[in-house]
């Protein structure tokens, strides 16, 4: 097992603009990373120049205390475990498993001992003389994680490795996976755009965008306490909502009302004219229905256009009027989130149990202490908890920087890249 240091590492195409920009992330020792966001934010060119299938531009990439920029991948002792699998079709399921291993020349006997106890890990006995075409997708997900296991790597990367698979199977595979790093302890770097997958895997989760690092934290933080727009609109499904907000002492104005906030929120918000308010959906609920005891919060009241009854939980939908400038900076991060809508709209989490009628006016009640406040121009949170907020990029993050397309190579490329 190794820590990797990846030190203010630039990747810049022939065209000269950068796909990652200036990115420093310390994944210590046995740690799970997650390096997360949409299509083309850098993030498995960022993989891709761990393991050394990338050239780097300028910055060090260090794994175990040594500086590996010049190494061939062969010589990282690192596994990857890709999207497409890259299997070999003709073999067996433990001719697959055991590739590696007879690339480095190992024994017989060491090559049957760590191909059946991965196998025995990763439950597949009994499809050790199956070949890849008749196994699901994540059994074929499970041999290539295996292939990966027995190479006694000091660090695992995974590049979308569940994005092929249906949801149900994806929820199995986070689990397999989760499970497997605890026990195995070694480190591994993961990337996705699923933020489901970034939240519930990660000990700590990197958000990039546009190739440049937005915010390093645990998943609690990213939720609790996002340093920008950017990153409160990427975590959290449904998303956070946006709304048009004044601040004036400890009272917010927003399109439903006007709510009382923590002083601690306002203080930094006082004088800046109109803001952007972010609530999440699942701190409002229908007063009728409320749990007894609650304290603090505010009620208002809205005319709700749409209900969508899910059995577990409902979503109510209520719309808002924004100004033109709050409507633009919406639209240019939906752009920024591969376009997951962020209409003027209000979302609101309820309970099963309650009767709110589309058409109808409802009160609800919100967590006022639970929002946050942005500034239009900047994307800025203004009430940022700066004890608790992990890592927050320098003045470069604002910069405007070209998206990339993830460059594939084939499985047999990958294959003699990565193997020793």
């Amino acid at each position: 097992m190794a820590a990797i240091e990846m030190k203010n590492i630039v990747k810049q195409y022939g065209d000269g603009f950068p796909a990652v920009n200036d990115v420093s992330i310390d994944v210590a020792d046995g740690e799970f990373m997650i390096l997360v966001g949409p299509s083309g934010c850098g993030k498995s060119t960022l993989l891709r120049m761990i393991v050394g299938l990338e050239d780097i531009t300028s910055g060090d990439m260090v794994i175990a205390g040594k500086r590996v920029n010049d190494l061939a991948p062969r010589d990282r002792n690192l596994a990857m475990v890709f999207q497409n699998y890259a299997l070999y079709p003709h073999l067996t399921v433990y001719e697959n498993i055991a590739f590696p291993l007879r690339l480095a020349g190992a024994s017989k006997e060491e090559v049957d001992r760590k191909v059946r106890d991965a196998s025995k890990t990763l439950e597949l006995d009994e499809h050790l003389e199956r070949k890849p075409g008749n196994l699901s997708g994540g059994q074929r997900q499970r041999v290539a994680m295996g292939r990966a296991i027995v190479r006694d790597a000091e660090a695992f990367l995974f590049d979308e490795p569940l994005s092929n698979l249906d949801a149900k199977l994806r929820g199995q595979m986070r689990t397999e996976i989760a499970r497997m790093q605890r026990r195995l302890g070694i480190t591994t770097v993961y990337v996705t755009h699923d933020q489901t997958e970034a939240m519930t895997l990660g000990d700590r989760v990197a958000v990039l965008k546009r190739g440049i690092l937005q915010q390093l934290a645990t998943p609690r933080e990213l939720y609790t306490n996002p340093v920008n727009l950017f990153v409160a609109g990427f975590i959290g499904s449904p998303p956070m909502n946006f709304l048009p907000a004044t601040v004036e002492g400890n009272s917010v104005k927003l399109p439903f009302g006007t709510l009382t906030i923590p002083e601690a929120k306002a203080r930094n918000a006082q004088g800046k004219g109109l803001l952007i308010a972010g609530i999440r959906p699942e701190h409002f609920e229908d007063v009728a229905v409320m749990e007894s005891g609650k304290t603090g919060g505010s009620t208002f009241r809205t005319t709700v256009d749409v209900v969508e009854w899910l059995g577990n939980e409902a979503y109510a939908y209520s719309p808002f009027e924004a100004p033109p400038e709050v409507q633009e900076q919406l639209l240019q991060l939906e752009r920024d989130l591969d376009g997951e809508a962020l209409h003027t709209q209000l979302v609101i989490s309820l309970d099963s149990s309650s009767r709110v009628k589309e058409g109808q006016e409802a009160e609800i009640w919100v967590d006022s202490s639970k929002i946050h406040l942005f500034d239009p121009s900047t994307g800025e949170n203004l009430t940022l908890d700066s004890s608790a907020a992990g890592t927050v990029p320098s003045d470069t993050a604002t910069a405007e920087v070209a998206k990339q397309q993830d460059s594939i190579a084939t499985p047999g490329e990958q294959e003699a890249a990565t193997e020793t």
